[in-house]
């Protein structure tokens, strides 16, 4: 039962992490040519965080009562976008340094070989 249970929770984390727009974007952020739009990805949050507010008031003023999971999922959004932001921005420093130590270790390796 246990194991039936894990096998569908993984299924569906699998389907939503291939097929919901902001999972696709934020592991795409993830990549190596994509790091240094993370921190530009977090304006949408903002967005996000608008369209929150705005159903929020929609259903404050009457509307349906189940916008508010809508509203939760913006919010949750939100929150992915913010915090991805500055986890792109350490992983692209810590690449940066690590790529420019290769490059240097290299540069010095070539420079050995020609002295020689």
């Amino acid at each position: 039962m246990f194991q039936l249970l894990i096998t569908f929770v993984s299924g569906v984390y699998t389907l939503f992490q291939r097929t919901m727009p902001t999972n696709i974007l934020i592991r795409a952020t993830h990549t190596r040519r994509g790091l240094k739009w993370g921190v530009t990805a977090m304006l949408l949050a903002v967005v996000y965080f608008v369209v929150a507010a705005a159903l929020a008031q929609w259903v404050a003023d009457g509307g349906p009562g189940w916008i508010n999971l809508i509203v939760l999922v913006c919010i949750w959004n939100a929150l992915k976008f913010l915090v991805n932001g500055p986890v792109t921005l350490v992983r692209l420093v810590r690449v940066r340094v690590a790529e420019r130590r290769y490059r240097a270790a290299g540069v010095a390796s070539n420079e050995e070989l020609s002295v020689s």
